[in-house]
């Protein structure tokens, strides 16, 4: 395959480290620069391309932060005063001064009357006619949420780079602003190479088998809020391999391939990509997913994943994702994931030279402890370890676990969001 540009990578590369993959990987991602405007219902999971500023005070003035009776502390004496009750002040109802001598009816999230200090809960009150009886003396302030307690004019709320949640919209309409300026969504290619596969819902042939790194990948890609392009099956070809990368780089910001990228005579996905762009052939310390194939076609970023299916989702959480993250203008410091620190419920009594990423089960024990469990199996072709798992548990390089011994676990919701 010379004549394909084809280049074998030696053996005796060194491994990278995770780290310094990931580094590698950054520094090549690049954020879109569209901005839109889109209305809060809209942007659930889109970046925010600017930092949001309020132009109201939150809350406005101080209210009630209970059901009870709006009074001021000095007139409050004795074991139980009586009080008669001058007005009723629901929310949403601007009230008049207190009285002196008098208490208020008053509900959570309702102005604090005038000259009033505190609020007494509805629960150590006693109603006596069109009075009330008051059992237990408040100091000033009690219950009552203060003006700007939350946030002030002109305060920054969200800063730029916020990858946007439902808190993040119920903090812009709470002071009011209506549309949010985000990045456009990165969109992303995908095709499938192998005359082996077939889409599911067909009748297997001899020697065929279903296309299931499509259906994953896309599922991960729409889970960080992409825009996926699917283009299929592609014919095991040469030629018909560089043509659907010319397709996928014309049209996308990234495109994104499983398996083919090693050097036997019916991997095309390598010497296409080589002769289009650039490809770097990556061998990364961890396991499993070691092999990483990132290059340039015509200018756009191309990622190559493993083609077994758990190296693939492996790889594509641990580097894709970071890359994806901060090509969609996502704040750096806010996309890696938290790790959970835990027990093994298992020995590992043989140490391996790769950090490995294991297909785990955090859970509670009978003791109300959180332990990790490992599948049982660490082939990376078993897709339903995957379905059984709900996170990875890092099993760190030349060390050797007991039982009881604590690790890190990455919970599933944080590599796939």
């Amino acid at each position: 395959m010379s004549d394909c540009g084809c280049s074998s990578v030696k053996s005796s590369t060194p491994l990278k480290s995770l780290e310094e993959a990931i580094e590698l990987l950054l520094s090549h991602a690049k954020a879109v620069a569209e901005v839109e405007m889109v209305p809060i219902s809209d942007a659930l999971d889109r970046v925010l391309a600017e930092p949001l500023t309020s132009k109201v005070t939150m809350p406005p003035w101080d209210n009630s932060a209970m059901d009870g009776y709006a009074v001021n502390t000095a007139d409050l004496s004795g074991d139980k005063p009586l009080l008669p009750v001058s007005q009723r002040i629901p929310a949403g109802v601007a009230p008049t001064p207190l009285e002196p001598g008098t208490a208020a009816r008053i509900f959570t999230g309702a102005p604090v009357p005038a000259n009033a200090d505190a609020v007494v809960i509805q629960e150590v009150c006693e109603q006596r006619g069109d009075s009330v009886i008051i059992s237990q003396i408040p100091t000033p302030g009690a219950n009552i949420r203060r003006a700007g307690e939350d946030v002030s004019e002109g305060q920054q709320v969200l800063q730029a780079g916020t990858r946007i949640g439902p808190q993040h919209l119920g903090l812009a309409a709470s002071v009011g602003i209506g549309e949010l300026p985000v990045y456009r969504r990165l969109k992303v290619a995908l095709f499938s190479s192998g005359d082996e596969l077939i889409n599911p819902g067909q009748p297997l042939g001899p020697g065929q088998i279903y296309n299931s790194n499509e259906s994953t990948l896309k599922g991960m890609l729409q889970a960080l809020g992409c825009d996926v392009v699917t283009l299929g099956i592609v014919e095991d070809t040469f030629d018909a391999t560089c043509a659907a990368l010319l397709n996928a780089a014309g049209q996308a910001d990234l495109v994104m391939t499983s398996g083919g990228v090693s050097v036997g005579e019916e991997d095309h996905l390598k010497p296409a990509v080589e002769k289009l762009g650039t490809l770097d052939m990556w061998k990364i310390n961890i396991r499993p997913g070691k092999p990483l194939a990132f290059g340039h076609i015509e200018g756009t970023p191309f990622i190559g994943t493993p083609g077994n299916p758990v190296s693939l989702f492996v790889t594509f959480c641990l580097f894709a994702r970071p890359f994806i993250l901060q090509s969609q203008g996502v704040d750096r410091e806010s996309m890696a994931p938290t790790p959970i620190l835990a027990k093994t419920d298992f020995d590992w009594p043989k140490s391996d030279k790769r950090r490995e990423f294991a297909r785990a089960r955090l859970a509670l024990n009978a003791q109300g402890e959180a332990q990790i469990s490992l599948y049982r199996s660490r082939s990376s072709g078993v897709l339903s370890s995957l379905a059984w798992a709900n996170g990875l548990a890092i099993l760190p390089e030349h060390q050797t676990l007991s039982k009881g011994d604590q690790v890190q676990f990455l919970p599933f919701n944080e590599l796939l969001s």
